[in-house]
Formats: C-alpha cells, sequence, structure tokens
C-alpha cells in the first residue's frame, strides 16, 4: 500500500529509533541522565510513540498513495506533535519546568483534532471503504488509542512523583526499582504487547 520510498523510510527510521533507545537507556541507567532511570516498559512504550507519532504519522501522510483524506487528518497530527516535542524539549533541558498536565493537555487537544479531522473528511469515511482506506482508518484509530494510553500514563505518573518534575532535580521517567512506579511497569508492560502488536500487523500490510 505504501510506495518504495515510504517503505524504505519506515525501516530506516525503526532502526534509527531503536539504536536512539538502546543509547538512551544507557546514558540514562548508567550515567545518571537528567530525568532519572528508565525502566525496560517505559523505554518500549516511548520508543513506540516517537515512532508512530513523529516518524510513520507524517510519513504516512507524506505519500501520496494514501487516501488523501488520511493524509490531511495525519499531517495535521504530525505537525501538532513536532510542534509539541520541540516545546517540550526546551521546558525539559533548558526552562525545566515540564508538568505532565501541560503533555496531558496537548493529548487531548490531539485527540479532538483527530476527531474533526474525520469528522472534517466524513464524507470519505461514510463511503463504500476499500483496503486502503481501511489500513488508512486504523492507522488512526491506532493514533487515538495510544493518545488515550498515553494520558493516563501520564495522571498516574503525576500522581507517583506528586508533580515533582521542575527543577534540577525533576523526576521524568518510571524506573524499574522504586515501588511507587511498579504499577505504572506494569500497566505499561500489559498495554505494550497488544499495542506492538497492532502496529506490527498494520506496517505488514502497508508494507505488501
Amino acid at each position: 500500500m505504501l510506495s518504495l520510498s515510504t517503505r524504505v523510510l519506515l525501516g530506516v527510521a525503526l532502526l534509527a529509533c531503536a539504536g536512539a533507545a538502546v543509547m538512551f537507556r544507557r546514558r540514562q541507567n548508567a550515567g545518571g541522565g537528567r530525568g532519572g532511570r528508565i525502566s525496560g516498559p517505559k523505554l518500549a512504550w516511548l520508543l513506540y510513540a516517537v515512532f508512530l507519532w513523529f516518524l510513520v504519522c507524517p510519513l504516512v501522510a507524506l505519500d501520496a498513495s494514501v487516501p488523501v483524506e488520511a493524509r490531511i487528518v495525519l499531517g495535521a497530527f504530525a505537525v501538532s506533535m513536532w510542534l509539541r516535542g520541540a516545546a517540550e524539549l526546551y521546558m525539559l533541558y533548558v526552562s525545566r519546568n515540564w508538568r505532565p498536565p501541560y503533555g496531558v493537555g496537548h493529548d487531548l487537544g490531539c485527540i479532538a483534532l483527530v476527531g474533526a479531522g474525520l469528522v472534517y473528511t466524513g464524507e470519505k469515511w461514510a463511503g463504500v471503504l476499500d483496503g486502503r482506506d481501511v489500513w488508512s482508518l486504523a492507522l488512526v484509530g491506532l493514533v487515538l488509542v495510544t493518545l488515550v494510553v498515553e494520558v493516563a500514563y501520564a495522571a498516574l505518573f503525576h500522581q507517583a512523583v506528586e508533580g515533582r518534575t521542575t527543577g534540577e532535580d525533576g523526576v521524568w521517567f518510571a524506573d524499574a526499582e522504586q515501588a511507587r512506579f511498579r504499577r505504572i511497569n506494569r500497566l505499561t508492560l500489559a498495554l505494550n504487547v497488544p499495542l506492538y502488536v497492532a502496529l506490527a500487523v498494520w506496517l505488514m500490510f502497508g508494507m505488501r
């Protein structure tokens, strides 16, 4: 379904993300990186979210073989997420005033944005759908599911750290050892499995 160039770029992006994840975890857990240590389940979720939101969505939105209506929805979401990423990195590493409620607000805004996009392009989805249309909608649906999951994670993390995510000693990641993160890590591990399976199946059909 995807063009050859998009398939190649997705493969390269996946390898790059996996390599970056390994180096990131090594730095955080062995070198005492800012934000604290990160658990395996949380690293897997971070890899998943970055790959899906920041790379898959914009690459698919730029692919002319994808229905234009889906490209509109995914493109708008990708722009919003890249803007959020730039702002969040600045607030984490420069101003050091990032708080999970900011991310929750953006996630909810993205859910509204994607929903509005589906309504705007509703005529397309109300008609007879072919395989490419269903595949495109599946990606949009996966994006919505992951945004809801991220809202839940952010809320639980904010509660666990009691809002202490700012300043020099701010905690941004859930590690594998502290009891306060046990519930979050278990939930993340449980949800990582179906989310990874869903993305793998979607990619498998897209690469055909």
